[in-house]
């Protein structure tokens, strides 16, 4: 297969000075499973971009295959289309026959393809661009995300069916997903740019070897350095002291010194002199030696949590529930029963449609759930309340919950009103984002136009700062890379807080979870 050669490339866009790529250069090959990692805001989507031509840029991309890319764009007046009418022109040339048999290895029937698209649900979208992203021949794909907000049966299928495939990067920041798709991995490190043979994992461990290594490194040189700046003070010191005994003499105490002491006192002061030059020079190249070694080293910072204790154990508890929406013809549930207790972390389970995100509503509802320190609507529940509700759903009196809603289109205004608007400390809040990683060239920008992921990353440093008795988090992680994701697994083994979660990834389920809800 082709060779895609990246050199000396740089990049910036024009409303920013930093640059997203400075002097970068390596080689792919467009045979590889190739995994794409790196933190939010590091520039992984750009260089997708840069790859299909989008930007202008210094340096040479090589590249003799065509790129195509995942997802395809959808416009709102694409919505009533099918995906028969538009695959043509969403991939020109694409053949009906080859799409219809990756959509059988998609474990989804054919009759998807002739559906508006607006009646399709996430994973069905997913599923129907995938089939037609792979049904052409010698294209290079560039696979963006493809796993946010399907769920875990969904997930499951993309995942099998990207194992069985070649010649791909993907973005991923889904630990399973990478470990079982991947056979190289592409890094953008802090500063540098690196790819390695493997998956996600072996790149994981290469890692921390090289960073435990770099750490030691770095510790050594200190040492060093510390112990040359103290010999070469002392011996200035030394010097200084000897070069001051020139001038002028006690002849009772330094009864024995004649002329020509002053002499020897200037030579052996030289002499000192010397040794303090060659520890100068010494400890340049220690700290020359120490330059660098710390630049790739990725820290994965330790949050802070505020949760709160209620005086009941049990905080939400259901009988033979059921949820039916207004108009409805079925409910779309019924008979569940659970509860959450103190310490509890409850993740909840199942199809897409199955009801998590509704069950959330209810919870908010009856625990009449405000932001009290907001004074804007969006501090609100999610605003479609219009079900009902028949069982047993009760909420402990007076509890204080936080929580993170799975869409970010509310997002709007500076982070300095964000913070007003949700009576979270500004300074703080900005501390928090700093130590989730988001670069203080963001601080400037309104959040709308901040990426998905740094939208994320905003809600939850606004639930971290927010104390409360049971933090109700839909969909948290969608979007956001995998060290902030790690951030949050030791922030939460740490504080332990009571938790409701929906959330799909599966490395952060089990170590997460102390108990898990299906939802059918």
């Amino acid at each position: 297969m082709a060779k895609i050669q990246v050199n000396d490339l740089t990049f910036s866009y024009e409303s920013t000075f930093d640059p997203i790529f400075e002097h970068v250069s390596f080689t792919i090959d467009t045979s590889w499973k190739l995994g794409f990692i790196g933190r939010n805001g590091k520039g992984k989507t750009t260089f997708l971009n840069l790859l299909l031509g989008k930007y202008e840029y210094s340096g040479s991309i090589s590249c003799d295959v065509p790129c195509d890319y995942f997802p395809y764009k959808i416009s709102d007046g694409d919505l009533d289309k099918t995906a028969d009418e538009l695959m043509e022109r969403w991939k020109p040339g694409v053949e009906s026959w080859r799409v219809m048999c990756e959509i059988a290895d998609l474990s989804v029937d054919a009759e998807l393809l002739y559906r508006p698209i607006r009646t399709l649900s996430f994973g069905e979208k997913t599923k129907v661009m995938l089939a037609v992203l792979f049904a052409g021949e010698n294209d290079f794909l560039l696979i963006d995300e493809p796993t946010n907000h399907l769920d875990r049966e969904a997930r499951e299928i993309v995942k099998s069916y990207l194992a069985k495939k070649k010649g791909f990067i993907l973005v991923s920041h889904d630990r399973d997903l990478l470990d079982a798709c991947v056979d190289h991995v592409l890094v953008l490190n802090r500063s540098t740019i690196e790819v390695q043979n493997g998956n996600f994992s072996s790149w994981w461990e290469n890692k921390e070897r090289a960073d435990a290594f770099a750490r030691a490194e770095n510790e050594k040189h200190m040492k060093e350095i510390g112990r040359l700046k103290s010999s070469m003070q002392q011996s200035q010191r030394w010097a200084t002291k000897s070069e001051n005994t020139k001038i002028g003499y006690d002849p009772i105490k330094e009864h024995d010194r004649s002329k020509n002491t002053r002499g020897y006192i200037g030579a052996k002061t030289k002499k000192m002199e010397s040794r303090v030059k060659v520890f100068e020079q010494r400890m340049e190249r220690s700290i020359e030696e120490k330059e660098g070694l710390l630049n790739d080293v990725e820290q994965i910072r330790d949050l802070r949590l505020s949760p709160m204790t209620h005086f009941r154990d049990r905080l939400v508890e259901t009988r033979d529930l059921s949820l039916q929406y207004k108009d409805a013809e079925r409910p779309v549930f019924e008979g569940l029963t659970f509860e959450i207790r103190n310490g509890e972390r409850v993740f909840l389970q199942g199809k897409n449609g199955c009801g998590k995100t509704s069950l959330i509503k209810a919870i908010l509802r009856d625990a009449g759930y405000r932001n009290d320190s907001a004074e804007t609507d969006d501090s609100r529940a999610p605003e479609d309340m219009s079900f009902t509700t028949e069982g047993t759903l009760l909420t402990a009196p007076h509890l204080k919950i936080s929580y993170i809603n799975q869409d970010t289109s509310h997002l709007h205004g500076d982070l300095r009103m964000h913070a007003f608007e949700n009576g979270v400390d500004y300074s703080l809040f900005l501390a928090v984002l700093r130590q989730l990683a988001l670069e203080q060239a963001q601080f400037e920008k309104n959040i709308e136009d901040f990426s998905e992921g740094q939208k994320k990353k905003v809600l939850i440093a606004t639930s971290l700062l927010q104390p409360a008795h049971l933090y109700i988090w839909d969909e948290p992680l969608n979007y956001v890379d995998v060290f902030s994701r790690m951030q949050l697994e030791k922030l939460i083994s740490e504080y332990q807080p009571t938790m409701l979660i929906v959330e799909h990834d599966v490395r952060f389920r089990e170590k997460m979870a102390t108990k898990v809800v299906e939802l059918n």
